[in-house]
């Protein structure tokens, strides 16, 4: 009796799961004709619902391989490899799972950090990032930092900033004179407060005068570290060879490159456009008395943007209690100093 039960238990089973796979049958090959009826006459294109029709069907018909006509196996696993991505990156956007993401203030923050300091690595920044109260990872600051840094260079702009203290430039202009002669103006310019450190007249610059010029400039113990200056062929053996004894390193603008050298060039030009340009020289005693003038303002009278609206020698502030204001003359009468005093 249990074993006439147990194949009739058998045979219903059999003809159920036959019953179940004629049904996927039908539905995996209904499909595929209304494709085949679709696409007649040109290549054969499935949407989105026939893609997930077979993505369906993998996961719950064993034999799908057997009626699949219209493409490869190989095609409806990749289907399917997708549909796993897909439900997996809707699942996380959702909040569920994962590490929280990093935001794209955060992300720029340290692509930016990464470009401007070359030198600094992944720990280095992430160091940072940590003292500023941003937590990521190492990881994390080493993915986003930028890659193929250009190598460890300085621009003149951060060579002349990093030496700003033990720096001095020098250069020669030219000024005519009332009877078309031309005098040489040597000057030397501090870069650290834009002071004018030494400067002379000749019409005749040798690289021996440009050389006694420099010993006046800096008597004892008191040269720069650097002179920057251009590729004159005035400047000797005589004057690199005092440079040299006298510890100073020369620092050597390209040749025509003004723009290497901006302190002083700048200089140069504010003495020709608030002076020479409204003056007529004479001679050299008469163009050393100008510019000797033009300095006397330059260093105590005249704001500098680069010093904060200060002047080289320093000016304090003047407050209203100290009484009027008057008007100083200077440089004979082509400037003014404005200050204070009691009535």
């Amino acid at each position: 009796m249990c074993a006439v039960l147990i194949s009739l238990l058998a045979g219903l089973t059999s003809t159920l799961r036959t019953r179940a796979s004629l049904q996927f049958e039908i539905l995996a090959l209904r499909p595929q004709l209304a494709v085949l009826q679709r696409n007649k006459r040109r290549r054969v294109r499935l949407r989105v619902w026939d893609r997930l029709l077979w993505v369906a069907l993998v996961r719950l018909w064993p034999n799908w391989r057997k009626t699949l006509m219209v493409v490869k196996p190989e095609t409806v696993i990749g289907w399917h490899r997708k549909g796993f991505r897909f439900y997996w990156n809707w699942k996380s956007r959702r909040g569920r799972m994962g590490r929280p993401g990093v935001s794209k203030e955060i992300r720029d923050l340290i692509r930016d950090m990464s470009s401007v300091n070359v030198l600094w690595g992944a720990p280095r920044l992430h160091g940072e990032l940590l003292k500023l109260g941003i937590e990521v990872s190492q990881a994390t600051v080493a993915k986003y930092m930028v890659k193929h840094r250009k190598p460890p260079s300085q621009t003149w702009r951060t060579f002349l900033e990093n030496h700003v203290k033990q720096l001095v430039s020098v250069d020669f202009f030219v000024v005519p004179t009332v009877s078309f002669r031309i005098l040489y103006v040597f000057l030397f310019l501090a870069h650290e407060r834009r002071r004018v450190v030494h400067f002379n007249v000749t019409e005749h610059p040798t690289a021996e005068w440009a050389a006694a010029q420099l010993m006046q400039a800096f008597p004892w113990d008191t040269a720069p570290s650097y002179i920057l200056r251009d590729r004159d062929r005035v400047y000797g053996k005589t004057f690199r060879t005092l440079a040299a004894d006298m510890q100073i390193t020369e620092v050597l603008t390209a040749a025509r490159s003004p723009w290497q050298n901006p302190y002083v060039e700048r200089l140069i030009g504010s003495i020709r456009r608030e002076c020479l340009d409204h003056v007529i020289v004479m001679n050299e005693s008469s163009l050393r008395r100008q510019i000797a003038c033009y300095l006397d303002y330059y260093h105590g009278s005249r704001s500098h943007l680069s010093l904060g609206k200060d002047c080289p020698d320093g000016r304090a502030v003047e407050p209203p209690e100290l009484g009027r204001i008057v008007a100083v003359p200077k440089v004979g009468g082509l400037h003014h100093r404005y200050q204070r005093r009691a009535a």
